[in-house]
């Protein structure tokens, strides 16, 4: 605590100087203007504090006060904190060395010493900084696409430091938010891996992760149709975007296939193969893949027709390419006329 009035000053120095009438003669001090400002000293939480005092040739009674508090009364040490000692070389030096620094040892610290001519002061403020931590940060979270997201996240540290939001994936570009950040509608490119990061300069920021997971209904992004002859192995596709991931199934109309000797059903991550063994002319038609999860499902059609043959948006009877030909050109004929 710094003393606010000058008359509170006077008198604490009055007193202090009776005490160090009771301190043997022990060190020079190098002569200080009282009246002049009160250094500053910054120091990290942790580190070792030095506050220089050095002395000259005058014979002097030498003292180190803290607040009220005296710590040092020339070599007699009063302080029983076993981080506080003395730095002393010969008769040149006399001073203060606090090891593993923390915040209750910021304050004022003064070198008093008594001349033959006058009492002089040096008083020096310890300012003690604590590197960013991030004590609270929001868990890893799941939510539905469309819901607003609120995250959290709070950290301490002298001075106070800035926290800054960045989605890492994939362009890792800073986000608009400090303590929390708010994300409105959050769509399924917003999912990924959330950093916090505080930082206030006084050491290597500290950083913190979130995981955001957007669910969102299925999604069939392609379809693969086989052209496949008699008697071959034909393979239809289906691919879905989902998460949860979409679970697929297959239907010949309004039939459900499951795995016989005939068909045989894989799922490959995001993709759903239907294998038909020794395609028959029965086989060649339509066929149905839907994806779906508990938030809503896709369907798809897909179709397994016979080599050289088209097929109408039904996936029913088709007909031959030369003779759809011939029809169109009957056609261009006949209205031409």
């Amino acid at each position: 605590m710094q003393v606010g009035h000058k008359s509170s000053w006077r008198q604490l120095q009055a007193s202090f100087f009776r005490l160090l009438c009771l301190i043997p003669t022990g060190f020079p001090v190098r002569s200080v203007d009282m009246q002049r400002a009160t250094d500053n000293i910054t120091i990290r939480q942790g580190d070792t504090a030095v506050i220089r005092c050095y002395v000259d040739d005058k014979v002097s009674k030498v003292a180190w006060l803290n607040r009220s508090n005296i710590i040092f009364a020339g070599q007699d040490k009063w302080s029983l904190d076993p981080r506080v000692d003395l730095v002393t070389k010969g008769q040149l030096e006399y001073s203060l060395r606090i090891q593993k620094v923390d915040v209750y040892d910021e304050g004022s610290y003064t070198c008093s010493i008594q001349t033959k001519q006058q009492p002089k002061t040096s008083q020096v403020y310890l300012i003690v900084q604590v590197p960013a931590s991030i004590y609270k940060v929001s868990e890893d979270i799941s939510v539905n696409e469309g819901r607003n997201v609120t995250l959290s996240c709070l950290a301490s540290g002298r001075p106070e430091p800035t926290i800054t939001w960045r989605l890492l994936d994939p362009s890792a570009e800073p986000l608009d938010g400090e303590e929390y950040l708010d994300i409105l509608g959050i769509m399924r490119n917003q999912a990924g891996r959330y950093e916090c990061r505080a930082n206030n300069d006084v050491a290597t920021p500290d950083s913190k992760y979130v995981t955001v997971v957007v669910n969102y209904p299925p999604s069939i992004t392609k379809a693969t149709d086989s052209e496949t002859p008699v008697g071959r192995l034909g393979t239809l596709q289906c691919e879905a975007v989902a998460v949860p991931t979409a679970e697929f199934e297959w239907y010949r109309d309004e039939k459900r296939l499951f795995n016989t000797q005939a068909t045989n059903i894989q799922i490959l991550d995001k993709t759903s193969i239907l294998m038909i063994a020794n395609v028959t002319e029965e086989d060649y038609g339509n066929y149905t893949c839907v994806a779906s999860n508990r938030l809503g499902e896709h369907r798809a059609n897909v179709f397994l027709y016979r080599p050289g043959t088209g097929r109408d948006i039904n996936g029913s009877a088709c007909v031959s390419q030369s003779l759809w030909l011939l029809l169109v050109c009957s056609a261009f004929v006949f209205f031409k006329c």
